[in-house]
């Protein structure tokens, strides 16, 4: 099977690697992850609030990343919806959508969730493997109708 033509539900739902103050946080224990937090958002000029927001957008993709490898596609659009709510420039979210929304035919969505994903982050090599891969197979579909 070509790479071209992997179906969405084959594509990477893999989470963009954390940034290495996160991957501490996530190691450390509930008190201690609320310090280092806040230290490394205050450092970064990011809010407590914002950094939050992020952490709970991971937790919604990571857990559409297990259910979607379960074939759970509704449920893995609802955590990843709610990824983006939590934190609307959560790249990993938006581009996990775009493969739900492609998995279950909503091609539009699609397109304009995987769009989203590289307007945020337009060096993720996954990101735009993903996108490239929807549009090839996409243009197929649109020049054969």
């Amino acid at each position: 099977m070509t790479t071209g033509s992997r179906p969405a539900s084959d594509r990477s739902t893999d989470s963009l690697p954390p940034s290495s103050g996160l991957a501490i946080v996530k190691l450390v224990g509930p008190i201690l992850r609320t310090v280092v937090l806040a230290g490394a958002v205050a450092l970064s000029g990011v809010s407590v609030s914002d950094a939050q927001d992020r952490d709970g957008a991971a937790a919604q993709v990571e857990f559409g990343i297990k259910v979607a490898q379960r074939g759970l596609w509704q449920e893995a659009i609802y955590r990843w919806e709610r990824a983006s709510l939590l934190d609307p420039d959560y790249a990993p979210a938006w581009n996990n959508l775009g493969i739900a929304y492609e998995q279950a035919g909503s091609f539009d969505e699609a397109l304009e969730a995987y769009e989203k994903a590289l307007d945020l982050d337009p060096n993720n090599p996954v990101i735009q493997q993903n996108y490239d891969l929807f549009r090839e197979i996409n243009d197929r579909i649109q020049i054969s109708r």
